[in-house]
C-alpha cells in the first residue's frame, strides 16, 4: 500500500471512529434481583411483542392527556429472583427514589391497577413536565387503572433509570420505625406509612432514606422543633406559601393527593421519631 492510501485509510478510520463516538449512548433501564442485573435499550423495550399504546390521563405528572408505548412491568420482572424482596426501589436520574411495594404490582395479576413502564421513542419525544426543561423520560413507571390498588402519585416515578429489588425500608432503615409499645391505631403509624410512599422519594429521616433531594426532616433539627403545625401543614399543602426559591422542587399535595387524615398522621409520625431520637440521644 503507498503512503497516500495509507494516509487517506487512516484518515476514514478517524473519520469513522469519531461519528460513532459522536453518537449519543442510548439510555438503559437497568432491573436487578439479587445477582440478577437485567439492562433494557430503548430500542429493545419498543421492539417486543408485549409492547401496547396506553393513554395516561391528566391527572398526576401531565396535565393533559398522553399516548405512550409501554410494556408490562411484570413480564420484564419475570424469571428475576424476588423471593425475600417486598419492595422494587425505582431511582431516576433527577435523584428521586421511590419503595414500590412488590404486592402492589403484582396486584395487577389478580384485578388490581397494573404496572407499565413507558418508554420514550426518540423519533416521538414526549413533551416537557409542566414547569421543567425535560419530558417524563426516557422511561416512566406508569398505572393503568391506579384507582383500583390507590396508587399514589408519588409511586409513578419518571425519568427512571434502575429499579431494585429491595427489602422494606423499615428493615434496611430501623430509625423509621416508630416505638413498638405505641396502640395499632395511634396516629404516627398510619404517618409512618405515609412518609414512606409520599415523603420518602425525596427526603430522608434521620438519616434513614435513599434521597438526598429534600433535606433530611430530623437531622440535624427535627422540623417539628422549629415549625410550627400551622406551617408544616402549609408546607404540605403548597410549599411555596411558605418559602419559595428558583430550583425549589417540592409540589403541593392537596386532600385529593393527601387526604386530611393522612397529614394528620404524618404530622404525628413526625413528632414520634424526633420524640425517639431525643430520648435515645438524652435530649
Amino acid at each position: 500500500m503507498s503512503r497516500l492510501a495509507q494516509l487517506c485509510a487512516a484518515l476514514f478510520l478517524g473519520l469513522w471512529v469519531a461519528r460513532v463516538s459522536a453518537e449519543p449512548a442510548q439510555p438503559i433501564l437497568t432491573i436487578t434481583a439479587g445477582a440478577v442485573t437485567n439492562h433494557f435499550t430503548v430500542a429493545e423495550l419498543l421492539s417486543r411483542a408485549d409492547l401496547d399504546s396506553l393513554q395516561i390521563l391528566p391527572e398526576v405528572d401531565y396535565k393533559v392527556s398522553l399516548t405512550v408505548q409501554a410494556v408490562p412491568l411484570l413480564d420484564l420482572l419475570a424469571g428475576l429472583p424476588l423471593e425475600g424482596f417486598d419492595r422494587l426501589e425505582a431511582s431516576a436520574t433527577d435523584g428521586f427514589v421511590a419503595q414500590i411495594p412488590v404486592a402492589l404490582i403484582e396486584a395487577g395479576k389478580i384485578g388490581g391497577s397494573v404496572a407499565w413502564i413507558a418508554v420514550e421513542s426518540p423519533n416521538h419525544p414526549w413533551p416537557k413536565l409542566p414547569g421543567k426543561d425535560a419530558s417524563a423520560g426516557p422511561f416512566y413507571l406508569i398505572w393503568q387503572y391506579p384507582e383500583r390498588s390507590r396508587v399514589s402519585n408519588e409511586q409513578w416515578p419518571y425519568m427512571l433509570e434502575k429499579l431494585t429489588a429491595v427489602q422494606s425500608p423499615e428493615l434496611r432503615w430501623p430509625q423509621l420505625k416508630v416505638d413498638a409499645a405505641l396502640p395499632e391505631d395511634a396516629p404516627a403509624r398510619r404517618g409512618e406509612e405515609v412518609f414512606v410512599t409520599q415523603c420518602l422519594p425525596c427526603h430522608r429521616l434521620n438519616g434513614g432514606g435513599a434521597s438526598d433531594i429534600g433535606p433530611d426532616l430530623v437531622q440535624p433539627m427535627a422540623a417539628t422543633n422549629y415549625m410550627t403545625e400551622a406551617g408544616l401543614r402549609a408546607l404540605v399543602r403548597d410549599p411555596k406559601s411558605v418559602r419559595s426559591w428558583p430550583q425549589q422542587q417540592m409540589p403541593g399535595f392537596p386532600p385529593t393527593a393527601l387526604p386530611d387524615a393522612d397529614l394528620n398522621g404524618l404530622i404525628a409520625y413526625l413528632r414520634q421519631i424526633a420524640s425517639q431520637r431525643d430520648r435515645v440521644s438524652g435530649h
